[in-house]
């Protein structure tokens, strides 16, 4: 697949990219290689190739759940200024 101007300009303005014309040949010439190598890389025969390892087949080692600290919300909620029912009270912001 070969690329010319009018497609690197379309695809530089599908992407949002401001580009020189100076630059368009460079680009149409590194866009087309990386097009023909996906190309080969499409038609290169796959069928008696093993999948590798997928990487979410491995499994963490987790730390058992244990509670290792006491509930101290009492301690911590009696220097501040308003507190409710275990919560803080903070003054309204918004309107």
């Amino acid at each position: 697949m070969s690329l010319d101007k009018t497609d690197v300009e379309k695809i530089a303005l599908l992407a949002c990219l401001a580009i020189d014309d100076a630059d368009i040949p460079d680009y149409a010439r590194d866009l087309t290689n990386i097009f023909n190598l996906v190309e080969q890389l499409n038609n290169v025969d796959t069928s008696n190739i093993s999948p590798m390892a997928h990487p979410l087949d491995a499994h963490q080692r987790l730390r058992p759940d244990v509670i290792t600290e006491t509930n101290q919300r009492e301690i911590f909620q009696s220097i501040a200024p308003k507190t409710e029912e275990g919560v803080y009270l903070v003054p309204q912001v918004i309107e």
